[in-house]
């Protein structure tokens, strides 16, 4: 019996993904067959999607050494992306990688990208750097040998609407975000698996995503988004020293303190979250997203709330401020 080929067997999983309805999440996305056909730039040369390929010696790939950003397009524009090249480079700085291209180099090579795909809007960017390829199968850096891999993926992308409207439920999974001892979770680094298995444990639960706790027992984050509740008349957040540093986070207390929203960077607990009137999460794909139930309990009125929607206003006011005309 013949065997297909790994891009057969791709383009056939991807045709079946194509069809299938994803469960809901903040990153579940309208179906657009022009991802198909889209062309990945790898390392300064442009690849059909079936053919973009990175050696199973990559860094990333053998022990997750390596570093993203998830960049949305606007109207042409990069959204905030200063504060991602920022939070990119400030990471590579942190664990000892040398990207090999400046900053004005890399905008270039994303600009390029997209403009080689004819995209200009309702887009997301999967920008992604590795130590690069390793001689042999280990961990140590000094196996690396060529410089870092780049892969700048440019996909099609407008957030399910259903999900917005409906919003999203969590469960507070047993896996915990560790401190920056063992893994500095403000790294938005490639080592994602105790997220994955976060979000598996919530799944089997029944939910939609995971809501994660601390070192401490205070919440801290879900397994891919920054969450948020209102309390009280506050907003509430986590202390940010357990979670990734949201560029979305950053803009929506940065809107909130201007527009005089109270809100708070604080520690507190699964008691605040249940007696909430309001709790959503945050990400670069979904801005804000209305979470509707925790752990079994409905939020408020189990639909979104006058802060949530407020609050997404004026993040959609700094992305269009951002972006310029």
């Amino acid at each position: 019996m013949a065997t297909s080929l790994p891009s057969q067997r791709v383009q056939a999983a991807f045709a079946v993904a194509s069809l299938s309805t994803m469960k809901r999440t903040t990153h579940s996305a309208v179906s657009d067959d022009r991802n198909e056909n889209i062309e990945i730039w790898i390392n300064g040369e442009f690849f059909l999607r079936h053919e973009a390929k990175i050696s199973v010696f990559d860094s990333g790939f053998l022990v997750g050494d390596g570093i993203w950003e998830g960049i949305r397009l606007h109207r042409g524009k990069f959204a905030f992306l200063d504060r991602h090249l920022d939070r990119l480079y400030a990471g590579a700085a942190a664990i000892d990688l040398d990207i090999g291209l400046g900053r004005d180099e890399l905008s270039t090579a994303l600009n390029a990208t997209v403009e080689r795909n004819s995209m200009r809007d309702a887009v997301h960017v999967r920008l992604m750097v590795t130590r690069g390829d390793k001689t042999t199968p280990s961990q140590h850096p000094s196996n690396c040998a060529g410089g870092p891999n780049i892969v700048i993926i440019a996909e099609h992308k407008t957030a399910d609407p259903n999900v917005r409207r409906n919003g999203i439920t969590l469960f507070t999974v047993t896996v915990r975000r560790p401190g920056p001892e063992i893994l500095d979770q403000r790294l938005n680094c490639h080592s994602k698996l105790h997220e994955v298995i976060a979000l598996i444990q919530a799944n089997k639960a029944g939910a939609d995503e995971a809501l994660m706790l601390d070192p401490t027992g205070a919440v801290a984050t879900c397994n891919a988004t920054n969450f948020f509740c209102v309390n009280s008349g506050k907003l509430l957040t986590s202390s940010g020293h357990y979670n990734l540093n949201g560029i979305t986070r950053q803009v929506v207390l940065e809107v909130a303190r201007l527009n005089d929203i109270p809100c708070a960077e604080q520690s507190f607990s699964l008691t605040d979250v249940y007696s909430s009137s309001e709790a959503f999460v945050t990400g670069t794909f979904g801005g804000l997203t209305p979470v509707i139930e925790v752990d079994g309990r409905l939020i408020g009125s189990g639909t979104e709330g006058p802060t949530t929607r407020r609050l997404r206003d004026l993040y959609e006011s700094a992305v269009d401020a951002d972006i310029g005309p």
